[in-house]
């Protein structure tokens, strides 16, 4: 797993010690699309914990910045803002803001860590996800629209669907000491009959779609797991529907040796042990880590 070493340096007073860090990076979830629309993309996903595609990185004790992604912002008539991105400052590390869902009337999902899922009536295309791309992918596309079904936002670990208008299932990471599922994409709206039901959001924080009905809204992605908001619903022959549902803020985990001391500002943030004894650090929000 890597979970890090310490090394000393040498001569009058030593150099400052540099950690070997894990690291887990999700960025903001994309709002779901407005307007009888499909769900929103889950934020990108990043990490090299318990994972052999990417390694560990050096972190030098001293101050590094970290950003966390905002989630994507809804609107009544348009495709759903995009996720904001989630970084490590100073290490090339980035995870891309999920794209949002598109809109009625064969309007794209927009492109981002995930993508967007396609419009309804007839069905636009699902956005692309892993982008920019990364190795190993941070996400996955959006599912196209179906009829009057929005698709699905794309998820970490799936692809969003065209039928049942699903988000795309998140990816499990324990880089914290428990197990947490992160980044799932939005479910679509519908906009048949009446009550008709909307997607399910996928499992790490996916806002569900909407059901059919004029002005009805999905639900939220779940901040603090970088999730797609839910697509909005509305009827058939009806020429507005609700909002889309905003997506989920983001999150940045770094996974430090037990004989690191570590600080968090501002104070939303937090540090804390996992049980193996490595020193935690959760980053809610964008703010400073000072590392001994």
């Amino acid at each position: 797993m890597g979970f890090g070493y310490q090394v000393l340096g040498f001569g009058s007073g030593g150099a400052p010690p540099i950690y070997s860090t894990n690291y887990l990076i999700v960025a903001g979830g994309a709002a779901g699309g407005g307007n009888k629309g499909a769900g929103g993309g889950a934020g990108g996903y990043r990490t090299s914990f318990c994972c052999s595609c990417a390694a560990a990185i050096c972190i030098e004790a001293g101050c590094v910045s970290i950003t966390v992604g905002a989630a994507g912002a809804s609107g009544i008539s348009a495709c759903g803002g995009n996720g904001g991105c989630s970084e490590i400052v100073g290490f090339s590390l980035v995870s891309t803001g999920g794209g949002g869902g598109g809109s009625h009337c064969n309007i794209p999902g927009k492109a981002g860590g995930s993508g967007g899922g396609g419009s309804p009536n007839p069905g636009g295309t699902g956005g692309a996800g892993n982008t920019p791309p990364t190795c190993p992918p941070q996400g996955n596309p959006g599912g196209p629209g179906a009829g009057l079904k929005g698709g699905g936002g794309g998820g970490a670990n799936a692809a969003g669907s065209a039928a049942p208008m699903a988000g795309g299932a998140g990816k499990a990471n324990s880089i914290s000491g428990g197990s947490v599922t992160y980044a799932g994409g939005g479910g679509g709206g519908s906009h048949g009959p009446s009550g008709t039901p909307g997607g399910s959001g996928g499992s790490g924080g996916g806002g569900n779609g909407a059901h059919s009905g004029h002005g009805t809204s999905g639900s939220a992605g779940t901040d603090g797991l970088g999730g797609g908001g839910g697509g909005s619903g509305g009827v058939s022959g009806v020429s507005s529907g609700g909002p889309g549902a905003v997506g989920g803020s983001g999150v940045v985990v770094l996974s430090f040796p037990a004989c690191a001391t570590l600080s968090v500002a501002p104070g939303c943030n937090a540090t804390s042990t996992a049980p193996g004894g490595e020193k935690i650090a959760t980053f809610n929000v964008t703010g400073t880590l000072t590392v001994a």
